[in-house]
């Protein structure tokens, strides 16, 4: 099960079968069924299928069926927990999640709404080879090109279905313009005094030049829009496509039997040329306005999984393995359990697995966010995708493919993107509503003409419904959420909010939570060198200075070179060590001139019997109890002071958290640092609490709980390790310093890297919001007030027939009010 929806689907469908009684828990994925008699397995199975593609199975029993189970476990009404699993999971779902999480074995359209099914990202990759000469040829193993000979080189095959329909997309969209503005200048030219064109031949001829210029446009760029139309309506799930296709393809074929026989319609429906108003201009226009729409919505969709597919980037596609005495090179998917591997200085590691041989420094900073690599030695255990330092260690396999630490996080990834809710938007919302009442008040007129009219009585009831469904048919609709998002997000992009869709921002103004992760949203994300401390009269800070950088010179850990970036900015030199050593969990030792120098944490003092004063370790604790990173030097036999190293908490930060809590939201933290970091932290900046020590799959749960609690939450990170409680959250924030992961995990990303940003991007929610609201109103207001008259209700009284045209005119009015309101918002100013 991937959702709480999918358990209580499951617990209801097996809770139809007559004398059980169904408990379903989500994690783990069991159902503890009591039984009043025997109930064969084929029958529950029966029930579990309605619910979707799961098996059942006794726990503990994987494969078997529950009917092996003796019928004694069922007569004393015994509680039996079943294990669920769902085999067989399709690959492709709905962008619109029509059917919530379902998914399909096969590519196609939703049985639904009519949409392209989107593939969803794998976890595991598969390498292919190619030649760099002959491109055409692709194999599953490495060698030499059968043509050329030249050795195949690794290749990841690009199957990304989301670009596909993009580029289709963009395809249609060139034809419907190239035929949509010749159509549209011939139509609006009617307005030119002395029309040039006319002089070239008369409007009955232009108007069969428009009909045979729309017909691609009808038929082939946008042909789904109708089949989406039908399909809606066949389903009787109603939605703007259902507005479209009826609107559009009614003025359409009113057009065409206008061409064709003008002469069934009365006067009042005719030009001063003697032919009738047709609307392939409204037609086209309208159709390719949406595809336009359509094309923007598969662009910003293409970047929906890129959070997996940058997690995906992460793990290599080969490894060096240890074959006897020989090393060979495998793809990651070949590797098995057991495996020793050899990885070398900057290689990934390739799966998770234990070191066996090798004192190595690892940084993991894409599991834990921190900036600091870890010491290894043998026995420690390493995640894929984290980075070798400068040595080389083999390491025994021991998780593999989707077992790994890696494929867990993008799993985690993938099933918080897909459990949100989805995207309703608010024009299908009012569709679903709006369609069949106008259907209904179309086919009345029709009626009412039709048998109360005057004659033609059939024209009039057929004219006057056409009217009622294009004024009806509000091309608006589509413009009024895209074109505000589109001004709003510019906006927000000026002031350093990135904002990804309009469900985010609506979101916003709604959340009551706001977590953030420490290294890199609160603090800068580097280590940098806070003070040097010397604890003997003899020295200075620069002399201790220079004895550092001089040790550090040599090593290329991180916390080695924020000390050498401290000391160039000190314009200390560096004198020449020898002997240099770096002892893996301690620190490192050297020779300068005659002085033997170590730097280190205690039991590196201890090892070279360093002494420490009672008063220098009492310094290094409070430090130390702040969170921060000391390092000891000895000189010789004693101890002379001490370097601190620490994360510096982003200026801006106290006074976006202030701004937040005064907006009554709570401001917590979730990092992975230690205890005393993440107090300290939460202390200086005021916070409402705290979580340290947190991995991953912490961060998602903590926020999964508060969600259950009813709290909006958003979750506002910079690191791999965040990407899946960003996907989780109501609303994602990445700061826009971070990782690409995180980045495209969020809804939004505040390029600074400020927390500033977030009250920024809640003004920004406000404003647009309320904007789109006003554009609906735009959207909607003529056409509801146009309907009516188009119904003809002012004919008995004024004799007054509102024609098609003046239908879309209005249509066309309240296209020009969306626009005009939604550049309102480049205005708007943000604090």
């Amino acid at each position: 099960m991937s959702s709480e929806d999918c358990r209580a689907k499951v617990e209801q469908a097996l809770n139809t079968v007559d004398g059980i009684s169904a408990v379903v828990t989500f994690e783990p994925p069991e159902a503890t069924i009591t039984m009043k008699k025997h109930v064969p397995a084929e029958k529950l199975q029966e029930a579990l299928s309605s619910a979707g593609k799961y098996t059942i199975a006794m726990a503990g029993h994987q494969g078997s069926e529950i009917h092996n189970a003796p019928h004694t476990d069922h007569k004393h009404h015994a509680a039996v927990p079943v294990k669920m699993s769902e085999n067989s999971v399709g690959k492709y779902y709905c962008p619109m999640h029509c059917e919530r999480d379902k998914t399909y074995d096969q590519p196609g359209n939703c049985p639904v709404c009519g949409m392209d099914l989107i593939k969803q990202p794998s976890v595991i990759k598969t390498t292919k080879y190619t030649c760099t000469m002959h491109p055409e040829i692709i194999r599953d193993q490495p060698g030499a090109c059968p043509i050329c000979g030249m050795d195949l080189v690794p290749i990841i095959a690009n199957t990304d279905q989301e670009d596909l329909i993009y580029y289709n997309l963009v395809r249609k969209f060139k034809v419907a313009a190239i035929f949509t503005v010749p159509i549209f200048l011939i139509s609006t030219s009617e307005m030119i005094p002395n029309n040039p064109l006319f002089k070239l031949m008369g409007l009955g001829y232009w108007n069969w030049v428009q009909f045979a210029l729309s017909i691609p446009v009808v038929f082939y760029a946008t042909w789904m829009f109708f089949e989406r139309a039908w399909r809606s309506i066949v389903t009787w799930q109603l939605n703007m496509f259902t507005l479209i296709g009826i609107g559009s393809g009614v003025a359409w074929l009113f057009s065409v039997i206008a061409l064709l026989v003008p002469g069934i319609f009365p006067d009042q429906f005719k030009t001063n040329m003697d032919t009738v108003y047709v609307y392939f201009e409204a037609t086209t226009v309208i159709l390719t306005l949406v595809l336009l729409g359509q094309l923007l919505e598969a662009r910003a969709h293409g970047k929906t999984n890129s959070a997996i597919k940058e997690l995906l980037k992460l793990a290599p596609n080969e490894a060096t393995k240890i074959a006897g005495e020989k090393e060979i090179r495998v793809a990651i998917d070949d590797i098995q359990k057991g495996d020793l591997l050899r990885v070398k200085p900057g290689e990934k590691v390739p799966v998770d697995g234990t070191i066996k041989i090798g004192e190595v420094t690892i940084d993991e900073s894409m599991i834990s966010g921190e900036p600091i690599p870890v010491d290894k030695k043998p026995g420690d255990k390493v995640s894929s995708g984290t980075i070798n330092g400068n040595k080389t260690f083999t390491m025994i396999a021991e998780k593999v493919g989707s077992e790994t630490l890696l494929s867990q996080i993008i799993e985690m990834v993938n099933s918080a993107s897909r459990s949100k809710a989805p995207i309703q938007k608010l024009a299908d919302k009012l569709s679903g509503y709006f369609v069949p009442v106008v259907v209904v008040i179309a086919v009345a007129t029709f009626i009412v003409w039709a048998a109360y009219g005057p004659e033609p009585a059939y024209v009039y009831a057929f004219v006057n419904a056409i009217a009622v469904l294009i004024i009806a048919c509000p091309c608006a609709l589509g413009l009024a959420t895209p074109m505000s998002v589109m001004v709003g997000v510019g906006k927000g992009a000026k002031s350093g909010v990135l904002i990804k869709n309009a469900e985010s921002l609506e979101k916003m103004n709604a959340i009551e939570v706001v977590i953030i992760d420490k290294t890199g949203t609160v603090t800068e994300g580097k280590p940098s060198v806070e003070k040097i401390i010397s604890a003997n009269p003899g020295l200075t800070e620069n002399d201790i200075l220079q004895r550092i950088i001089s040790l550090n010179s040599s090593s290329e850990h991180p916390l080695a070179q924020a000390t050498l970036r401290y000391g160039e900015l000190k314009n200390v030199q560096i004198q020449p060590v020898s002997d240099f050593e770096a002892i893996t969990g301690k620190g490192v030792v050297g020779v300068m001139g005659k002085e033997s120098l170590a730097l280190g944490n205690e039991k590196l003092m201890e090892q070279v019997k360093a002494e420490i004063t009672a008063d220098l370790r009492e310094q290094v604790r409070v430090e130390q109890k702040q969170g921060k990173t000391v390092s000891y030097l000895g000189v010789g036999n004693s101890a002379v002071g001490f370097v601190v190293i620490s994360d510096k908490i982003k200026e801006s930060s106290r006074e976006a958290i202030r701004k937040l809590q005064e907006e009554g939201l709570l401001v917590m933290m979730f990092t992975g640092d230690n205890e005393d970091t993440a107090k300290a932290v939460s202390d200086t900046l005021k916070l409402d609490g705290y979580k340290a020590q947190m991995l991953p799959e912490h961060k998602l749960e903590e926020i999964k709980r508060l969600q259950a609690e009813g709290k909006k939450v958003a979750m506002a990170g910079d690191g791999i390790n965040d990407a899946p409680a960003l996907s989780q959250a109501d609303i994602g924030i990445a700061m826009g310093t971070g990782t690409d992961v995180a980045i495209e995990s969020a809804a939004i990303t505040l390029v600074k890297g400020d927390l500033i940003g977030i009250s920024k991007a809640r003004q920004l929610s406000r404003k647009v919001m309320r904007n789109i609201k006003e554009n609906l109103f735009f959207a909607l207001g003529y056409n509801v007030l146009g309907i009516p008259i188009a119904a003809g209700v002012l004919y008995p009284f004024f004799g007054i027939l509102l024609s098609p045209m003046i239908a879309a005119l209005a249509m066309s009015f309240s296209s020009v009010s969306v626009i005009l309101n939604s550049l309102r918002l480049r205005s708007t100013k943000l604090n």
